[in-house]
């Protein structure tokens, strides 16, 4: 059992690694909350009933981790700097790109985990199966977020 999850995490750790950079700023805080997740996870991984796909498993189990780590720290504001960590650690110098990031900047945390499944291209069932949504509120919350983002870009290129 042990090594199918060393397996597993080594073979999906970018999933870790994107929820650790978008809901923490610092690098401390962002091993200490991978470090929870990767607790969460072992916990987790005996009641795995592979009844979904173990990206939609880990996605909802670090997600969960993170927003009440979250809750928890009630220090954290809202708006996290999340653009220029993710910019950085890019190569792509696309002004549209850095944009875009600014305007996630000002989404809620439910917000930027939907955000951030979507743009990996997750379809909205397996959305859903991880934030715990129906397929039809997946697609509606996406489009209010497309709207705001539209919104605060055509804000900002004024």
């Amino acid at each position: 059992m042990e090594k199918e999850f060393v397996s597993l995490i080594k073979k999906n750790e970018s999933i870790i690694l994107k929820i650790c950079n978008i809901y923490c700023k610092e690098i401390e805080d962002r091993q200490d909350l991978h470090q929870d997740i990767l607790v969460q996870l072992w916990k987790s991984f005996p009641n795995f009933d592979k009844r979904s796909k173990i990206t939609t498993w880990m996605y909802r189990i670090a997600l969960n981790t993170a927003v009440s780590r979250y809750r928890k720290e009630k220090k954290v504001p809202i708006k996290e700097a999340i653009s220029e960590r993710l910019v950085s650690d890019s190569s792509n110098d696309d002004e549209n790109v850095r944009l875009l990031y600014l305007a996630i900047e000002g989404l809620n945390k439910i917000e930027k985990a939907i955000t951030m499944l979507y743009l990996d291209g997750i379809k909205y069932k397996e959305i859903g199966e991880i934030m715990g949504l129906s397929e039809s509120n997946v697609g509606f919350k996406i489009n209010q977020i497309k709207s705001k983002l539209r919104e605060k870009l055509k804000i900002d290129m004024l």
